[in-house]
């Protein structure tokens, strides 16, 4: 880390901030960040939904923490509040590119403030005025970062900021081991909410190809009362098991055999990372960075979204292969340690941080020309 030209007398201060009303993978990866950044660096965690700003901060019982209290839309309010808290970087995390508008405007208002933002998904829009106020605060921040070189590219073609104006910092976990279970038969595992943009319903439709294994998903939203007809429908319920939501689906892994990642739309999700750290082969589907985590072939199968017949013919060759699934665990581990741990992404948004008060801010109202 280089932090030797920041010449104030007091620890860099960090205000990160999310508007996220829940829980999900993108305010787990900011409660790890949290929770591992530096002690020479004071962290603030500000929001606007109490609970979240509670689940973000658990782990650094030394971290301010700061709730905007009324709308979540209102400038003045945030503006007050990144005022009284004096940052020298506020680091905005957003589940949509979209979203946060308010605390990017009211943070790139602040004299000497650097302002990050980080977009846990690269997802387009198709409204031309929340295209443009995406595209401005991107080409404005100080940084713009995305969770893995896939995504950061989408981002760049999606709003038109020009090639390597988006910096790549994946997401990392925890690395603690999980023991495997001697199981009867093969187990397929699965995290995450069940909406449509998870793609369960084609794990399910799969499954129902693929004889002598038994799904278990782990995860809760609006989809779930279809997923379990689905089931049903398809003759599998009797080998599918809904096991909701739980804050630590961890030990759950060591009963699976295989863990499987039907998305249709993902950043770089934390749960492969889980996965390959507790040795499972993956199979995933080719949408944002899944890619950079899970080599094909390597560590596990990349299949095309959607794609019913391919996802059932990879979990077929997984099932009939112990010496393969072993492989690509192993396989999957060591990459996972090398460059997807939660130290890794921390040291690296800790370095960021640090280069960036340590040069001029990014013109607030002037940008050059986004290079091809």
């Amino acid at each position: 880390m280089d932090n030797t030209q920041f010449s104030c007398d007091r620890p860099l201060r960090v205000v990160v901030y999310t508007d996220s009303a829940g829980i999900g993978g993108a305010e787990i990866s900011l409660s790890h960040l949290v929770a591992t950044v530096s002690d020479d660096i004071d962290v603030v965690v500000l929001g606007t939904s109490q609970v979240v700003v509670d689940a973000i901060a658990q782990k650094r019982p030394q971290a301010e923490k700061y709730v905007i209290p009324g709308t979540r839309y209102a400038l003045p309010a945030h503006l007050a509040a990144l005022l009284a808290l004096h940052p020298d970087v506020v680091h905005i995390n957003l589940c949509t590119p979209w979203a946060g508008a308010i605390a990017q405007v009211a943070a790139l208002m602040l004299p000497y403030t650097r302002v990050v933002r980080v977009d846990q998904l690269p997802l387009r829009t198709t409204d031309l005025l929340t295209w443009w106020r995406t595209r401005v605060l991107c080409l404005r921040v100080d940084a713009s970062v995305a969770v893995g070189e896939a995504s950061a590219r989408l981002l760049e073609d999606f709003y038109a900021l020009g090639r390597h104006s988006v910096l790549s910092i994946p997401n990392g976990v925890p690395d603690v081991v999980s023991v495997p279970s001697i199981n009867e038969g093969i187990t397929i595992g699965s995290v995450g909410r069940l909406d449509a943009m998870k793609g369960y319903d084609v794990l399910l439709q799969a499954i129902a190809l693929v004889e002598k294994v038994k799904l278990v998903i782990i995860g809760e939203g609006g989809e779930r009362t279809a997923l379990e007809k689905l089931a049903i429908d398809l003759q599998i319920g009797d080998r599918v098991e809904f096991i909701g939501w739980i804050e630590n689906p961890r030990p759950y892994l060591s009963k699976f055999d295989i863990y499987a990642q039907p998305s249709r739309s993902e950043g770089f999700p934390l749960a492969i990372v889980e996965a390959m750290l507790a040795m499972l082969p993956v199979v995933a589907t080719r949408v944002g960075s899944v890619a950079e985590a899970v080599i094909d072939g390597e560590t596990g199968f990349l299949v095309d979204k959607n794609d019913v017949a391919s996802l059932a013919a990879a979990l077929s060759r997984l099932r009939d292969n112990g010496e393969l699934r072993l492989k690509f665990g192993q396989k999957g581990r060591a990459i996972a340690q090398a460059s997807f741990t939660v130290e890794h992404m921390t040291s690296s948004y800790e370095r960021l941080w640090y280069k960036l008060v340590n040069q001029p801010r990014a013109s607030r109202l002037f940008v050059p020309r986004p290079k091809d």
